[in-house]
């Protein structure tokens, strides 16, 4: 994991720079602040499994009931048990296009393993955080403590945009005896050839004698609504370093540990699309992790009283990337480059 480099280098300014004795002794000691916390850059996305959708291929029967075997035709099992090696017992779509030399092409497509959705962002993540700082020394003009806080958000995606993943076509190819012509089928208008169970027909191979598959960009389609709302409640741990800018203004450095609690819950109703054939899915869940990071952060305080202050501030937090599975579906959450405006006010003592 590549954490920001900045919350340590303040780390090891703060431990090794020696404590010297200020001019004017410091009696406020330690400082708490409530701050009203605006974040940006949360981001979440769904994600797609192949489990549950293997209904895609199958949604079509023969005049008997029996599911098709590909997406234009089928080949199965007649009367005689393919006697010969043959059957009579098969269909297909469209002589057109299906028939190349003596064999018929039958196709089917499945999805790709996984797609996902679009990431979507929240605009605005609202929370608070109450900050503690510990006094710990001066060096020169610069004073130096220990921070710790904690805050919580809560943000919310919804989702109800089309996306696309991939799909895998296979074309098996079955023989037919050389010099004989299978019935005709046609696409427009749908006609397409049926082979019965019992009664006697056109004879094709029960065995294809070759195969290809290639990758269909976009041949998936999704359609529906996707929502994924969470609390996050989260913790920080570090130095901070402090600078006079003007009278009563004062420029604050921290950085350090941050540790993220995510608790979040996940709804999908969908609608996936593949080869014309079309499969429901829908679900929720909920999920609870711990995240482990760091933060940097910078404020600016004026002291418009011995003890009180007005802060405000810009703050970095990485979490990494959150992923739960519910279901046949997973979310994946961005938190590795959030960032919060803080705006609040301090009291000393």
């Amino acid at each position: 994991m590549n954490t920001p480099r900045l919350p340590w280098i303040i780390l090891a300014v703060a431990l090794l720079a020696p404590a010297a004795r200020a001019d004017n002794p410091v009696t406020n000691r330690n400082r708490l602040t409530l701050s009203a916390r605006l974040g940006f850059n949360v981001s979440a996305r769904f994600k797609g499994t192949t489990a549950g959708l293997t209904a895609l291929a199958n949604s079509r029967t023969t005049p008997l009931g029996h599911a098709y075997t590909y997406d234009d035709g089928y080949v199965l099992t007649d009367s005689s048990g393919n006697a010969g090696g043959q059957t009579w017992y098969w269909g297909y779509d469209d002589s057109a296009s299906q028939i190349s030399g003596n064999t018929i092409l039958m196709s089917r497509s499945t999805p790709a393993p996984g797609f996902a959705s679009p990431s979507c962002d929240d605009d605005a993540v609202w929370g608070t955080e109450l900050t503690y700082q510990r006094w710990l020394g001066q060096w020169r003009r610069m004073h130096y403590g220990l921070e710790a806080a904690a805050n919580w958000q809560t943000f919310g995606v919804r989702d109800s945009s089309t996306y696309y993943g991939n799909a895998v076509r296979l074309q098996d190819a079955y023989p037919f005896t050389p010099g004989t012509t299978p019935p005709a089928a046609t696409l427009t208008p749908n006609n397409p050839y049926q082979g019965s169970f019992g009664d006697e027909g056109f004879l094709l191979g029960d065995t294809s004698v070759s195969s290809t598959t290639r990758v269909l960009p976009q041949g998936v389609e999704i359609s529906g609504r996707r929502r994924y709302e969470a609390d996050l409640w989260g913790f920080r741990l570090g130095p901070y370093v402090t600078l006079p800018l003007a009278d009563r203004v004062n420029l604050w450095l921290s950085g350090g540990l941050a540790v993220g609690l995510l608790d979040g819950e996940a709804s999908w109703s969908e609608s996936v699309s593949l080869a014309g054939n079309r499969v429901s899915s829908a679900g929720r869940g909920s999920d609870f992790d711990v995240l482990w990071g760091a933060f940097a952060a910078a404020n600016v305080s004026w002291d418009f009283h011995r003890r009180w202050s007005a802060t405000a501030g810009v703050q970095y937090q990485y979490l990494g990337t959150y992923e739960a599975g519910f279901g046949d579906r997973r979310v994946e959450v961005d938190l590795s480059q959030s960032f919060f405006v803080l705006l609040g006010v301090g009291y000393s003592f």
